[in-house]
């Protein structure tokens, strides 16, 4: 029982820094900004470029979560199936 408490304690030490380093490498890249896109952008004439780029990025960012959704749904649906089957 002592060594299942050890084990515990070093993966939650181990998910404690993956999560720091993640979480880090995040904030880094967060910052980051195109220099060209900051240029195109900057100012109060660019308001329809702007709002361009911004649903660009909204278009980009929703493709991937669709399919992602798709698989999952899909993925459920057949242990659905296989569970009946079992029955």
């Amino acid at each position: 029982m002592q060594i299942k408490n050890i084990i515990h304690i070093s993966e939650s030490g181990f998910q404690k820094t993956f999560f720091g380093i993640c979480l880090f490498l995040f904030v880094i890249s967060s910052n980051a900004q195109c220099a060209m896109c900051r240029a195109a952008l900057a100012g109060d004439s660019n308001v329809k470029k702007a709002e361009a780029v911004n649903d660009g990025i909204v278009y980009l960012m929703v493709i991937p979560y669709l399919l992602v959704g798709i698989i999952g749904y899909l993925i459920y649906r057949m242990y659905q199936s296989k569970k009946k089957k079992a029955e």
